[in-house]
């Protein structure tokens, strides 16, 4: 593994900084709000914060150095919005045991070489309006939020779309938020009341296993990580004449996880949209694009380490703008997970179960709706209308 720098170049680095842009300003949010749910305390949710960060920088940096391939590593947005439907259902130091069981599912999965397989039994489409289900809500208090503060949420939002629009390297999202985040300085003063010591010093936490977290939270993290994420970048590696190590990927995956989860993370693994900004044409010559992941992964790092400086500045945000925040980073998502969940009309009604389950937010003997949506929508396009 060796860094040549004469590999960098002006296209390279840009992707780098989108794809680490992209990282560092919606995600954080919805680690907050998932945080919050839980009722974690602060230094929790900054270890939380370092762990995913650092550990996935690492990641996003020894891996394309080692396979000289513009394979970025970050955390899974999709999975930190699962959490923040099912934190307030278990302890911390649960959620912490079921992290590292779905980094041991992803670890097994690769290593076995049964990644494409399990990727087919549960159909895409169940997956993805299982997850249209459970952030809907976020949406509906997205809207909500924009009548609240019309002036921060119109600008983000005609960022939003110009940028859609035009095609423009820098991510939508990451667009829309700093234009929102301009406006809310702009109209309203922030207050900071209290801000940590120091530095929180990252630390081992003692996980507790269980069945029902098992069901409830590691099985529907890991299928959501290797679809939304794994499957994305490497598609998105595939599309762009790279040959990526397939297994590999997916087991470095579970293996990065296992250990940012007894930090207090759910995950570090490889990462599908800056995987695939990465990747792109735009992003220099292919030989050297890697170099736009290490790029990334950088910036990744850099969020990670001055988190406990950043994390109270977050949460001193109004509780509107938070809310805008977290829909613009579900907008992409949500309208992908629409998208992909209904393109087949042969499952109209697995999809349609899938929804409305996801969406009702309901417990059976302690299990939540998202796998029950799983479950449900699996067995009807199985067995029922038989794709």
């Amino acid at each position: 593994m060796k860094c040549n720098l004469a590999d960098l170049n002006h296209k390279n680095v840009a992707a780098g900084i989108a794809s680490g842009l992209l990282a560092v300003t919606g995600p954080p949010v919805i680690i907050l709000e998932a945080a919050s749910k839980g009722n974690f305390t602060l230094t929790q949710t900054i270890l939380w914060m370092f762990s995913v960060y650092v550990i996935g920088g690492i990641y996003s940096i020894w891996i394309p150095l080692y396979y000289r391939m513009p394979i970025v590593g970050a955390h899974s947005i999709t999975g930190v919005a699962f959490l923040a439907t099912v934190t307030a259902q278990f302890s911390y130091h649960q959620l912490i045991g079921t992290y590292i069981i779905s980094g041991v599912l992803m670890l097994a999965v690769g290593h076995l070489g049964v990644f494409s397989k399990l990727i087919d039994y549960v159909p895409k489409q169940i997956i993805s309006v299982m997850l249209a289900g459970m952030i809907t809500k976020y949406m509906v208090s997205f809207v909500s939020s924009i009548h609240q503060l019309p002036m921060v949420g119109g600008i983000a939002i005609v960022v939003y779309l110009i940028f859609n629009k035009k095609k423009m390297f820098v991510p939508p999202m990451v667009a829309a938020i700093l234009a929102g985040f301009i406006m809310l300085l702009l109209t309203q003063p922030l207050s900071v009341d209290i801000l940590p010591a120091g530095f929180i010093v990252p630390r081992v936490q003692i996980p507790e296993f269980n069945v029902l977290s098992f069901l409830s939270v590691s099985l529907p993290l890991a299928l959501l990580i290797l679809s939304n994420d794994a499957a994305v970048g490497i598609g998105a590696l595939e599309q762009n004449n790279y040959r990526p190590p397939v297994n590999r990927i997916v087991t470095l995956s579970g293996a990065f996880s296992i250990i940012t989860s007894f930090f207090g993370g759910q995950s570090a693994n490889v990462a599908g949209m800056m995987t695939a900004i990465c990747s792109d044409e735009e992003a220099g010559p292919h030989e050297s694009r890697y170099m736009g992941a290490v790029v990334s992964g950088i910036i990744i790092i850099i969020f990670g380490l001055f988190s406990w400086r950043l994390v109270p500045w977050i949460q001193a945000l109004p509780a509107g703008f938070v809310s805008i925040l977290v829909g613009i980073a579900l907008l992409g998502v949500f309208g992908n997970s629409l998208s992909v969940g209904f393109s087949k009309p042969s499952m109209k009604l697995s999809t349609a179960f899938t929804f409305i389950i996801a969406v009702s937010n309901f417990s059976i003997v302690n299990i939540s709706s998202p796998v029950w949506a799983l479950v449900v929508g699996t067995i009807i396009a199985r067995y029922v209308e038989e794709t």
